[in-house]
């Protein structure tokens, strides 16, 4: 059994890769969000799986608790990992999301921004409120892409879900997730997110269900919020992507993810050209014809 099943996977790798339409990459580009499905092979997905074991066995300084304490299930982020455990690095720098992400946003060069770890253990209930991500960062410019990628099958209900067209600004106040107090930018100077789940039919909400291989790509200016999951896990490893013309952005509070030591290193407007932002891609007609079709 175990044989079979080793050739089936073999064989599913060995499966025609998917292609990347046009229509797809306007989808993203109006919308701020596209799932590409089955774009991971089995062969991927387990090296994810192998990247997570490992990361929650050995959880970064970076790693936080986002549930409370009397949440019956648990939820742990961790951040900028792939430095140290191979599994993401692999993944990150053979895996076609690099490219997949510089075709949406148009980019000629794809740069790694960070990887980000999150994970819902079962009957975990603490929801992922309503935010856009870029206004947590330290990073200027509109060329961003973000994968979500899940290791488990998500649900409708647990999936995560954007507001369509939210990435073309503006950009709304960052709270906390767990006080809703507004973080870092002063209360006033930037609007507040509108009230979605007062009235989910008057906003174009974006969800899908998900299996292994999938992966939502979106803007970092998109508004995207996520339930709580029920009795199954939700293993999920993302990964950030910077285009042509992201520039550092040093703010004078902790971002998140901090980069301890970066200010002193990368001027105000300077591109992210350094070692911990490699390129991953480039664009180059062999490069764009491997992932891209007409239909």
């Amino acid at each position: 059994m175990q044989e079979q099943s080793g050739r089936a996977i073999a064989e599913a790798t060995k499966r025609a890769k998917p292609r990347l339409s046009q229509a797809a990459i306007d989808a993203y580009r109006r919308d701020g969000a596209i799932c590409v499905r089955g774009l991971l092979s089995p062969d991927e997905v387990e090296l994810c799986r192998q990247g997570i074991a490992e990361n929650m066995a050995n959880p970064s300084p970076r790693a936080s608790v986002a549930s409370r304490p009397d949440d019956p299930g648990y939820f742990i982020e961790d951040f900028c990992n792939w430095q140290d455990i191979p599994a993401y690095r692999d993944f990150i720098f053979n895996s076609a999301a690099g490219a997949v992400a510089g075709l949406l946003m148009g980019a000629e060069t794809v740069r790694l921004y960070h990887d980000h770890l999150l994970v819902k253990e079962p009957n975990t209930r603490a929801k992922t409120p309503w935010h856009q991500d870029q206004p947590y960062y330290n990073i200027d410019g509109l060329q961003n892409c973000s994968m979500w990628a899940p290791m488990d099958p998500v649900s409708r209900a647990a999936t995560l879900e954007f507001v369509a067209g939210t990435h073309k600004g503006p950009w709304l106040m960052p709270r906390s997730f767990m006080s809703s107090e507004a973080k870092w930018f002063p209360e006033g100077t930037l609007s507040d997110l509108p009230d979605i789940e007062a009235d989910r039919s008057a906003f174009n909400i974006l969800g899908w269900e998900l299996e292994p291989g999938d992966v939502v790509f979106f803007h970092m200016l998109t508004l995207h919020a996520a339930a709580g999951v029920g009795s199954g896990r939700r293993r999920v490893l993302s990964v950030r992507f910077l285009g042509d013309d992201i520039t550092h952005a040093p703010r004078k509070w902790r971002t998140s993810p901090p980069f301890p030591g970066l200010d002193d290193e990368l001027k105000p407007g300077a591109p992210m050209d350094h070692p911990l932002f490699p390129v991953l891609w480039e664009r180059t007609a062999a490069s764009v014809a491997a992932w891209t079709s007409v239909l």
